[in-house]
């Protein structure tokens, strides 16, 4: 029997970033799905402030070469890979010189919110999704961490969903804390719109695009929701009961690891 396989996509990773609760639990997870039965592939953005010699980043040429296209515009994906020995594991970077070349994450030394990060967002989910096509690697679980990552579930039930290797897969989405302040321009809705997506299906941030609005879509578009805090946003808790999603209530920052490996199977087997 083949075993289950997990694609975890990242807002951010230990190692790599700053230690923080979201970053660590992306590190130490994949480790322990991995050990324990599972097949895992990790993705998460290459920002700037990522040293690429002393993590032993490295472009896959193969994967590479493919123009996004965003509001008529056409911006490079490449793709760079890098391994954490001591887990064996592979992770998988989303890279654009326009896009992840400055030394910072999603604001600059003032606090000031980069005016592109909605540009940046469309196209990390849309460049892993289509990185894992060229992979012909077929995930039972996408587990998407962050607001970073909130697009991909409308993607890949919308874009990708008549691809075989999709048809079967279950989108988990982790509800963090984490926010941005700003709420993104009157021409997101429509950046935002591609293949299969209508503006039926982005209904939740046509009015309004802030940070509540567009967590609404991305568990709108998923199958379950893990809360990482012990204070999840009641409107977002009520949005999910409201929508028949599974709910995995807040596991700490101490072996969480096996409750979320046994909800990837009950999301999975659902």
């Amino acid at each position: 029997m083949d075993k289950p396989k997990v694609l975890y996509v990242a807002q951010e990773m230990a190692k790599y970033l700053p230690d923080t609760e979201m970053s660590l639990k992306s590190r130490h997870l994949p480790q322990y799905i991995q050990e324990n039965g599972k097949e895992i592939r990790c993705f998460m953005p290459k920002y700037g402030l990522i040293n690429e010699r002393r993590n032993q980043l490295h472009e896959v040429i193969r994967l590479s070469g493919m123009n996004l296209i965003i509001n008529d515009t056409d911006y490079p994906l490449i793709i760079k890979v890098a391994s954490i020995q001591q887990a064996r594991l592979q992770v998988y970077f989303i890279d654009n010189e326009e896009f992840f070349q400055r030394k910072a994450l999603f604001a600059d030394d003032e606090g000031v919110e980069f005016e592109d990060n909605e540009n940046r967002m469309i196209f990390y989910a849309r460049g892993v999704l289509e990185t894992v096509k060229k992979l012909r690697w077929a995930p039972s679980i996408v587990h998407c961490e962050g607001w970073f990552a909130a697009l991909l579930p409308l993607y890949l039930k919308k874009t990708f969903y008549e691809d075989p290797l999709f048809a079967k897969s279950k989108i988990i989405f982790s509800l963090f804390d984490s926010k941005f302040d700003a709420t993104y321009s009157k021409e997101f809705t429509s950046k935002v719109v591609f293949d299969g997506v209508s503006q039926d299906d982005i209904q939740y941030i046509s009015e309004k695009a802030d940070w509540l609005q567009l967590m609404k879509l991305a568990i709108y578009h998923s199958d379950a929701v893990i809360c990482e805090s012990e204070n999840s946003h009641p409107e977002l808790l009520q949005f999910c009961k409201d929508n028949n999603k599974k709910i995995l209530p807040y596991q700490g920052t101490e072996n969480y690891e096996e409750a979320y490996s046994n909800f990837y199977d009950d999301v999975a087997n659902s």
